[in-house]
């Protein structure tokens, strides 16, 4: 039995963050550090909270029964505040199975932290281990921007962490994070808005955000109504990696089917995906995102989506090809150079990990697309790193829509391997023994293999002028 997404969009976490390289590390010395209890009773975790000298602050737990094993979470996009934890719920099972907690807010100022994270967490570990007692393993845990971290937390272990668990993990990094939200935008505007010429980047503040929202979100509404509207939905809803399953048991497997529930995830995710936009540009200093030189309909053939897209041009009695032509011919976006320099060196990762690293992904993703799995285990096996890696995947629905037995149990799979030096099977069966072997619920383990990320570019930019 599938379990369904009834959250709406509770754990709506957006992105990444490596640290700049070079860059100067945050001061591990904690100005304060206090102690408190949640209850009197001798079987409470001790809590325990402090402030790093760039003004970051951190929590921490210590559970009365200690396994030597303290886990470095890192949140994900939307506050600024320190957690140590996904979720209660989860915090309660991961103290109940012994791990410490520690994780630390970031500095900002942007919600988009991605310059300073890395370096606050690895400075809330290294305060916390002062009044936790030193561990015996190190593991990082973190959901989706928190995944980034913890992918690059993985890439500059450097003895400090020694494995990793990555939760619905921005993966693809912040450059392709805004450029396949751009190319699904782009076709929206170009092939089903009234007025073409809605402001997609370069957002001076959250009016203009709000005002794209409110534009391309009528133009799915609307074009929703007719069989021309809904092939051209089916085509954006491609380009912008949106799942086609957001209720039923199981994933829809006509094109009308799939493109309804496209269509039903388009505003929504809209919504939350250009409001952020702003808090990107803020910490990148400008537009890194770009679409000019995008040849649409070479893109297009490499998705997994391609049949469905052409099943409903042709129902529509429309020209595919033309529209490909449209969405190329008026792409004319470019990024500022400065600011796509500074969210390559923050937002990416190289895939050279140092330590074992599970990633862990709903194949209904909205927020992060369980195809960015595929571009990272390619990044990783070009960089040699393969060995390192293992990828498991829950029938879900929804972004870090996990249980807490399916995080614990993952995460005492990556303590096997630290451990032993090997690792043990992640197949979805044997994954769902271990989560079963917790105690704290049900899982959804899956085989699965995802898609082509077809929206990956290159990082080198050359100059091109844009009117926008």
């Amino acid at each position: 039995m599938t379990r369904r997404f009834t959250r709406a969009f509770t754990t709506i976490a957006t992105s990444a963050a490596l640290v700049l390289t070079g860059g100067v590390a945050a001061q591990a010395a904690a100005t304060t550090a206090t102690p408190t209890t949640a209850t009197p009773t001798a079987a409470a975790p001790t809590h325990f909270t402090g402030t790093l000298s760039d003004g970051a602050t951190w929590v921490a737990d210590k559970p009365a029964v200690w396994n030597g094993v303290l886990v470095l979470y890192s949140h994900g996009f939307g506050t600024l505040s320190p957690s140590d934890a996904p979720n209660p719920d989860t915090q309660a099972a991961l103290l109940g199975a012994g791990y410490a907690l520690v994780g630390s807010s970031y500095s900002g100022p942007s919600l988009w932290a991605l310059a300073s994270a890395t370096d606050d967490q690895f400075a809330a570990l290294a305060a916390a281990k002062r009044v936790i007692g030193h561990p015996r393993q190190v593991l990082a845990l973190g959901t989706s921007m928190g995944g980034l971290i913890s992918a690059q937390e993985a890439e500059r272990a450097k003895g400090r962490i020694d494995g990793a668990l990555t939760t619905c993990g921005l993966l693809g990094g912040g450059v392709n994070l805004n450029n396949y939200q751009l190319d699904g935008e782009h076709a929206i505007a170009q092939l089903l808005a009234d007025d073409p010429d809605i402001q997609l980047v370069d957002y001076a503040d959250g009016a203009q955000a709000q005002a794209a929202i409110s534009a391309l979100s009528g133009a799915v509404t609307a074009g929703q109504q007719t069989a021309t509207g809904r092939a051209r939905i089916a085509l954006a809803a491609a380009l912008m990696q949106v799942p086609d399953w957001i209720s039923g048991d199981t994933p829809p497997t006509s094109a009308a089917e799939q493109e309804s529930q496209e269509a039903a995830w388009l505003p929504p995710m809209l919504s939350f995906t250009i409001s952020g936009r702003p808090s990107i540009e803020q910490s990148a200093g400008g537009n890194a995102s770009w679409n000019v030189g995008v040849d649409y309909a070479k893109l297009i053939k490499k998705s997994d989506k391609y049949r469905q897209i052409r099943t409903l041009y042709k129902a529509a009695g429309l020209n595919l090809d033309a529209d490909l032509r449209t969405l190329t011919r008026t792409a004319d976006i470019a990024p500022d150079p400065t600011a796509l320099r500074n969210l390559t060196a923050t937002s990416t990762v190289t895939g050279r990990i140092t330590v074992p690293e599970l990633t862990l992904h709903t194949i209904s993703d909205q927020l992060a697309p369980v195809t960015y799995e595929n571009l990272y285990r390619d990044q990783v096996n070009r960089a040699g790193r393969g060995h390192l890696l293992r990828q498991a995947f829950t029938q879900s629905i929804g972004h870090c829509n996990f249980t807490p037995s399916e995080i614990v149990g993952a995460l005492n799979v990556v303590h096997t391997r630290v451990s032993s030096g090997h690792w043990p099977s992640t197949t979805a069966r044997s994954l769902t023994r271990a989560a079963n072997a917790t105690g704290v619920g049900t899982s959804s383990f899956i085989e699965y293999h995802p898609a082509t990320f077809v929206n990956a570019r290159s990082y080198t930019w050359h100059h091109h002028p844009s009117r926008r």
